[in-house]
């Protein structure tokens, strides 16, 4: 699976580009037909306490699926996305293979 990562108001370091790559490839463990991801950084206004979101939109057969999440540092809210994306997931395969 192809992962482009943008950064929005700020420039990402390798380690930050490294973890949500390893952590969106993950969830090809649960559904293998994902053609790519487009991933975004986006750092809001500083005076906000969790002013760091990460959204995803997975482009699979069908519809595309969306997930975001939003934290005071960027791991924590690519976990929280990750979670979401993986129920996502999970449920758009539940209701391929019960058409099948």
């Amino acid at each position: 699976m192809k992962v482009d990562i943008q950064s929005i108001h700020f420039t990402a370091d390798y380690r930050l580009l490294d973890f949500v790559t390893k952590k969106v490839e993950k969830v090809t463990t649960f559904f293998e037909d994902i053609k790519s991801a487009d991933v975004y950084l986006r750092l809001e206004k500083d005076s906000e306490k969790e002013n760091k979101t990460v959204e995803v939109k997975l482009n699979i057969s069908g519809n595309p699926i969306f997930a975001s999440g939003q934290s005071n540092t960027f791991e924590s809210a690519t976990d929280l996305m990750l979670d979401k994306l993986v129920a996502q997931v999970k449920k758009h395969k539940e209701k391929l293979v019960a058409k099948n």
